[in-house]
């Protein structure tokens, strides 16, 4: 579905159910529900983001798969969250305490949940919701919600520092980690 300039008008500040299930090997974690996500009602969903092809080269899914079928994703011992739950046109219309309240909120879900890992895509969405202002790309010493974290980079198009190589490489790297 395509979604119309009316459709992405009517999913601001909607929110977008997660895809998640118990004991997962990894919960992937955006920064919120862009507008076109929200429109459609399936993560990272608008054309150009990097997230399904990084997600397919690294070998966490057998197949290229589209955002209509992230249901079969807890099948693979795979989840799909945000940090702040409403739509918005860009990350950047989060406030400083969304992100925060956010952060706490995700650290219950992941008790509650408890994946082995929780990948954060986008270092910015990390250091903002959990106060490491430091943080890199790659695992941290810090845990969330009892599980361990790999900040992974963001990958909307918008992000041209990271090739689709050099995606699939860090998405890949998670994948080793959580196979052991």
């Amino acid at each position: 579905m395509r979604p119309t300039l009316a459709d992405l008008d009517a999913a601001k500040d909607a929110l977008l159910p997660d895809v998640v299930g118990l004991g997962l090997r990894v919960l992937f974690c955006g920064i919120n529900p862009g507008l076109w996500s929200a429109a459609t009602g399936h993560h990272f969903a608008r054309p150009g983001n990097r997230f399904w092809p990084a997600l397919h080269a690294s070998g966490f899914t057998p197949r290229l798969m589209s955002p209509a079928e992230q249901a079969e994703l807890p099948s693979l011992g795979l989840g799909l969250t945000n940090v702040a739950p409403r739509a918005t046109a860009r990350a950047e219309e989060l406030s400083r305490e969304e992100l925060v309240e956010g952060g706490r909120l995700l650290e219950a879900k992941v008790a509650d949940l408890r994946p082995r890992w929780l990948a954060v895509l986008g270092v910015t969405a990390y250091r903002g919701a959990f106060g490491q202002r430091h943080a890199q790309v790659g695992v941290q010493a810090d845990t969330v919600g009892g599980a361990r974290v790999w900040v992974l980079p963001n990958p909307s198009g918008l992000n041209a520092h990271w090739t689709p190589e050099g995606l699939a490489a860090e998405f890949g790297r998670l994948r080793e980690a959580a196979e052991v």
